[in-house]
């Protein structure tokens, strides 16, 4: 009898502990932001080969070290941005993102700490290996994603503009790196930029009286409910107009031609949305606006391999 409990006791003690060990490796992926770094790390190969790589064959792309070098110093710099972006948040996460925190509980801050470091000087020394400009491109990078979670992510406009700017600043970094200048990509850029501004509009809507309380002055409770809805909607025609350039100016074909032709009528429905808004109207706005930038990246993808038949 006893050595049956003794069994039970000692099952029941591994299963918590591989629960534990399970929680802890969870949390640090939900708190470096890991999938954020995986579908930017997908975005990436896909508009470095299909969009700025006009010359190289896949052969060469696929043993261009020093490409793989850049993307994978992002991934680390994204992760490593993600953990001390989470660590100035922490307080606010416990109210915006309670399942999350409630995870990342597993592991102590410190731990954290320890990983960014990590993170940050492996990503250096890589970068330092490939040259000395990529080495200062990604200094730089590594402190405005500090200098975000720290400062800017509280300051009135500058949150949302430096956080989609540092959304794209690897991609800027590659088009520069393949000298990519065309007025596709130029308005591909904007479109972009814009699209992702109204995502982090949309997002700050949704936590709009959290950000008050722990002192983000956003649009949304800057501006008030109406001129936010007046802001973001007038952002929206903005980037149809500059969806409809794209179809009719630039030559653009293929898959991404479907894509942005049907992303006009995703805008439409997000502003009819925005128009009759509501908790859940907003939240089912932003989720249509995330899942459309994914669909782009599908979009790239099929048509560079179109292209490339």
């Amino acid at each position: 009898m006893n050595s049956e409990k003794e069994s039970f006791q000692q099952k029941n003690f591994v299963s918590k502990s591989l629960f534990y060990r399970f929680s802890q490796l969870v949390g640090f992926l939900l708190g470096a932001r890991f999938f954020v770094a995986a579908l930017l790390t997908f975005a990436l190969y896909v508009s470095t080969f299909f969009l700025f790589n006009q010359e190289e064959s896949f052969s060469k792309f696929v043993f261009d070290f020093k490409v793989h070098g850049i993307i994978f110093c992002t991934v680390l710099s994204v992760l490593a941005g993600g953990i001390i972006n989470q660590f100035y948040d922490f307080e606010k996460d416990h109210i915006v993102k309670p399942f999350r925190t409630r995870i990342q509980s597993f592991i102590q801050q410190k731990y954290f700490l320890y990983v960014y470091l990590a993170l940050t000087v492996i990503s250096l020394g890589v970068a330092t290996y490939i040259s000395y400009r990529v080495l200062i491109f990604f200094v730089v990078y590594q402190f405005f994603m500090w200098f975000y979670s720290h400062k800017l992510s509280r300051i009135l406009i500058l949150n949302n503009l430096t956080f989609v700017s540092l959304t794209l600043y690897p991609f800027f970094g590659m088009m520069v790196y393949y000298q990519t200048f065309s007025k596709k990509v130029f308005l591909m850029a904007v479109f972009l930029f814009l699209f992702l501004l109204c995502i982090d509009i949309v997002k700050d809507t949704l936590t709009k009286s959290v950000d008050k309380a722990f002192g983000y002055t956003t649009i949304p409770n800057y501006f008030k409910s109406k001129n936010t809805k007046i802001i973001l909607i007038s952002l929206l025609i903005i980037t149809m107009a500059v969806s409809m350039k794209l179809i009719t100016k630039t030559g653009i074909s293929g898959f991404m031609s479907y894509y942005f032709t049907g992303g006009l009528f995703v805008m439409v429905i997000c502003i009819y949305l925005l128009l009759n808004s509501s908790r859940r109207t907003k939240f089912l706005t932003l989720n249509i606006l995330r899942f459309w930038v994914f669909i782009g990246i599908l979009a790239m993808l099929l048509n560079g391999i179109e292209g490339k038949l």
